[in-house]
């Protein structure tokens, strides 16, 4: 079975709002394309990697429009090779309106989002869910994904939709491997779900060796 990769970029404080642009969700969000000045060669060969092998893109409606607006109309320029892959994957949209599917490959959903992603799961062994906020608190809920690559980055924004946002229910996390951080301060993390729920414990506890001296 394929795995579900949520490749999210996110500031200290977790919003993940529209990081690339002005226009790409405005709803009165006064920071949109906060990630622009932010981007490092390093960030920047982390994302092509993470990219590397993904046969499916599974994308809000938002997020596709986004894209469909811009990759098909970017080969031979800078972005050469992330729009051959673009172009050339299927794009799964999830929505409950008729959105426009007229980029090559674009398929939407069906309203059954757990049956319809096991379908894609079958199908494709790396799916990647990119931006998308409002289908990750769903994917997040249901526990319908497999792997989160989070790029913090060095700034608080205290307004906008956060990457954890009215989705996420108790999971347990494994890292896969150490933290790397970018020149400029951008941390990038890669965790997989694992099974369970998060344990609780005491950390007063004597075998912790924090209980109080006194």
């Amino acid at each position: 079975m394929g795995l579900i990769y949520l490749e999210l970029f996110a500031t200290l404080d977790l919003v993940g709002q529209a990081p690339g642009g002005p226009d790409e969700d405005p709803d009165g969000f006064p920071f949109g394309g906060w990630q622009a000045p932010l981007i490092h060669e390093v960030t920047g060969a982390q994302i092509a990697e993470a990219y590397q092998g993904t046969d499916a893109l599974l994308l809000g409606r938002r997020t596709y429009d986004v894209f469909a607006a811009h990759w098909p109309y970017q080969e031979g320029g800078e972005d050469d090779d992330i729009a051959r892959l673009f172009n050339r994957i299927p794009k799964y949209v999830g929505s409950r309106g008729t959105p426009d599917l007229s980029w090559a490959g674009s398929t939407q959903l069906g309203p059954d989002l757990a049956a319809a992603v096991n379908e894609i799961r079958d199908r494709h062994d790396n799916i990647k869910v990119v931006g998308s906020l409002n289908l990750v608190q769903t994917l997040l809920r249901e526990k319908l994904f497999d792997r989160i690559d989070l790029w913090i980055h060095p700034i608080v924004l205290g307004v906008g939709k956060k990457v954890f946002d009215g989705g996420a229910v108790p999971t347990n996390l494994t890292l896969l491997r150490p933290p790397a951080v970018s020149p400029n301060g951008t941390v990038y993390v890669q965790y997989a779900r694992a099974d369970g729920v998060p344990a609780t414990g005491d950390m007063a506890a004597p075998d912790r060796g924090l209980a109080s001296a006194g």
